[in-house]
């Protein structure tokens, strides 16, 4: 079993920060990176079913990609959420958590964690590590890449709507 753990500071606030990773319309793919949304859940989110793909090591013969399937509990609006996933290559199993902290003057503090665990007992052995270590460390550096440049879409955009549209 594998565990990870990763905080970042981003410039927005834990509301806007929400919008962001709560966003449910259509998700271009970014550095390999695409989230579909396959059950949007309650109105808070409660009960969303995602399908992600990811950048995997190109040693496990799958041209890099990396699959899996997210379910997210939990979810206490611009606060936390928790997620149960399913993924392969390894065929795994993974639960993760997000932690957003209000650290006041426009900026959050996002804290990740995640632990993982390869089902076959050879793969767990000779694999399963260097996987998660390497799946670990590239998110980390896309998830803060996403969230600032996510940020600042999204404020250029609520600048371009004139005030009576809002």
């Amino acid at each position: 079993m594998q565990k990870h753990s990763y905080s970042v500071v981003v410039d927005g606030t834990p509301s806007e920060v929400w919008q962001l990773f709560w966003y449910r319309g259509d998700r271009p793919e970014h550095n390999g990176v695409k989230i579909d949304i396959l059950h949007p859940g309650d109105e808070t989110g409660e009960g969303l079913i995602r399908r992600c793909k990811f950048r995997v090591p190109r040693y496990l013969l799958t041209k890099g990609v990396g699959h899996s399937w997210e379910w997210l509990t939990e979810v206490k609006p611009c606060e936390s959420w928790k997620y149960d996933a399913i993924g392969k290559p390894l065929w795994s199993c993974a639960e993760g958590r997000t932690r957003f902290e209000d650290l006041g003057d426009g900026r959050t503090r996002i804290h990740f964690s995640e632990i993982y665990h390869a089902f076959n007992p050879v793969t767990r052995l000779l694999l399963e590590k260097r996987v998660h270590r390497f799946i670990s460390a590239d998110n980390d550096r896309l998830i803060t890449e996403s969230v600032n440049e996510g940020l600042k879409r999204m404020r250029a955009a609520r600048a371009k709507v004139p005030p009576s549209e809002e």
